[in-house]
């Protein structure tokens, strides 16, 4: 089969490799549609895992072959797949601080290579405890595009529940990629007054589209000053942090109330900084916190938001390439434009 290979930092061959041998319990799954994710895209460019790795999370396609002992899917069903699940025993699970458990950080569908997702390949192995608890069938007439949203819903749904928005509050979307276009969706979904902030007008267009009140160019408008505006001059309520940017954390701070809350969604990086005084958290009673990954107990209900279509999730879909294209499409989810917003990868067209 052919795969999209990591060889180090900013390197991605696409290469022919071995299919995946399946064992008992697992499963293979032919590979449709898998979205380009930016976590992905992190490791990719800035080299912070070892390779060679095969990456791609955001997964949906074909039962092609079911190990003995499987009893709950049969090939032809059409699925989507996580590659995390959770042990639900540990310290961890006990707490629903599932991302922290040790059997959640053990990646558990491979395409070869160290386990990374795999996504970005022809076929995927996946193993025995994710088969159990972590794939879901796509009903009849979902487009495997509309699936493999179901994985980056769920972590934005995780979010906005930890957050626990009132009736009543208003809420701040810091970027309107694909990942802050979906906030603006469950938020509206949930009926939840809404507006955000982008640096491309299109995306800004598109955000009203999905319920945001208002949207704005952070550098030419003043964020802080619009939001009080809207608030009797009190600040955000919740402000969720979908891009990361330099003094966008601080942006927050300053767009929101005492006693509100902020959530860092996009501040993966170790080598991230932030700077906010004491008195922004301690006096004024913020809760500045992180949400990441997904959630086994959202799962089915992620899953529910997507195939139903109360989420008009492949409206987000900008471009679908080859996998032969990969490279093409890596670059432009590094790079977007006005005119880009979710790439998904389609591994059985091959040019």
């Amino acid at each position: 089969m052919f795969a999209a290979v990591y060889r180090g930092k900013q390197k991605v061959d696409v290469e022919s490799v071995a299919v995946p041998a399946i064992g008992a319990g697992e499963i293979l799954i032919r590979v449709e549609s898998c979205g380009i994710c930016h976590t992905d895209l992190k490791k990719i460019e800035y080299g912070l895992l070892e390779p060679p790795r095969i990456f791609g999370h955001e997964t949906a396609g074909v039962v092609a072959a079911v190990g003995e002992g499987v009893t709950k899917f049969q090939i032809n069903d059409h699925v989507i797949v996580f590659h995390h699940i959770p042990c639900e025993n540990c310290f961890y699970c006990q707490r629903k601080l599932f991302a922290q458990c040790p059997v959640y950080k053990k990646v558990g569908v491979t395409a070869g290579f160290e386990p990374a997702g795999g996504g970005f390949a022809q076929y995927v192995r996946v193993m025995d405890w994710i088969v159990e608890k972590g794939v879901e069938k796509i009903p009849a007439g979902v487009s495997f595009d509309t699936a493999c949203f179901v994985e980056p819903v769920n972590t934005c749904l995780k979010g906005v529940v930890q957050s626990d928005p009132q009736p009543g509050d208003l809420c701040v979307v810091m970027g309107q990629g694909p990942i802050g276009m979906l906030f603006t969706m469950i938020l509206k979904q949930r009926g939840l007054r809404t507006v955000t902030t982008d640096t491309m007008p299109e995306r800004r267009a598109l955000s009203l589209e999905f319920g945001a009140e208002q949207s704005w160019d952070p550098r030419s408008v003043d964020v802080t000053a619009e939001v009080k505006k809207l608030t009797g001059d009190r600040g955000a309520d919740i402000v969720f942090v979908a891009a990361s940017a330099p003094g966008i954390v601080e942006q927050a701070v300053r767009s929101s109330r005492p006693g509100s809350k902020i959530l860092l969604f996009a501040q993966t990086s170790d080598k991230e900084r932030i700077e906010m005084s004491g008195k922004d958290i301690c006096m004024d009673e913020r809760i500045v916190f992180g949400s990441y990954s997904a959630s086994l107990e959202l799962q089915h209900e992620s899953a529910r938001l997507v195939f139903s279509g109360e989420l008009p999730v492949e409206r987000l879909v900008s471009h679908r390439v080859a996998l032969s294209e990969i490279i093409r499409g890596i670059d432009m989810a590094l790079h977007p434009s006005d005119g880009s917003l979710k790439i998904v990868v389609r591994p059985q067209e091959f040019s």
